[in-house]
């Protein structure tokens, strides 16, 4: 049998089981992206891929919007996709995009497409800081699978390609209350994405690249 006390420290250990949870995005279909209705804009089409169903955006008009900021109240996290960047899109490309509500803090994932390759992006901005990272000489072969990461653990920002450390900062992000997110589009629909996504994890940790999605 359980004593007062023990159930007592059980309770108090609630909070911190769940800031440890992850939140992970199949997309799969279209009307619910991580059991979260969805609004769609354009035609983008669930699509069958070797590794499974995954969501084509056409580069012009496709998004689809979440009323969700999977990230918010979080100090750490670890935020990964999984993609397929195509040829013909534009030079800068916003695929995902997470913002809080009545203000510009967000957390933002981008391309670079040069020739027929393209780089990573990654921005963030919040109340006590913000920053961007890119090099435009590290680059990536489009119509391939790959993941991506940001991640924070406090201190350092830090983004990786195919499980590798590419950029590392240091910077102050406070969290982000609640909010939204768009994919395949900023959420002023500019910056249209044309590819595919097949997998998003968003975790309140900051993991090492061993404990990475595999694309």
């Amino acid at each position: 049998m359980f004593s007062r006390r023990s159930l007592i420290v059980s309770l108090a250990a609630l909070p911190t089981l769940a800031a440890d949870q992850a939140e992970t995005w199949t997309f799969d279909r279209l009307d619910r992206i991580g059991g979260h209705p969805t609004q769609i804009f354009g035609t983008p089409r669930v699509i069958d891929t070797g590794k499974g169903k995954a969501i084509e955006f056409d580069g012009v008009e496709d998004a689809v919007f979440i009323d969700n900021h999977p990230l918010a109240g979080a100090t750490v996290f670890t935020w990964e996709v999984i993609f397929r960047p195509a040829k013909g899109g534009r030079p800068e490309q916003r695929f995902f995009h997470m913002q809080e509500t009545g203000s510009i803090h967000r957390y933002l994932m981008e391309t670079r497409l040069i020739g027929d390759e393209w780089c990573l992006d990654t921005f963030a901005a919040s109340s006590t800081g913000q920053q961007a990272m890119m090099d435009r000489k590290l680059l990536h072969p489009l119509d391939q699978w790959h993941h991506v990461a940001l991640v924070y653990d406090g201190t350092q920002m830090r983004h990786y390609v195919n499980g590798k450390l590419e950029l590392s900062v240091t910077v102050a992000l406070a969290p982000q209350t609640e909010g939204r997110t768009s994919v395949g589009v900023r959420i002023n629909k500019v910056d249209y994405f044309r590819g595919a996504i097949r997998l998003a994890r968003m975790s309140r940790r900051a993991l090492a690249p061993g404990d990475f999605l595999k694309a």
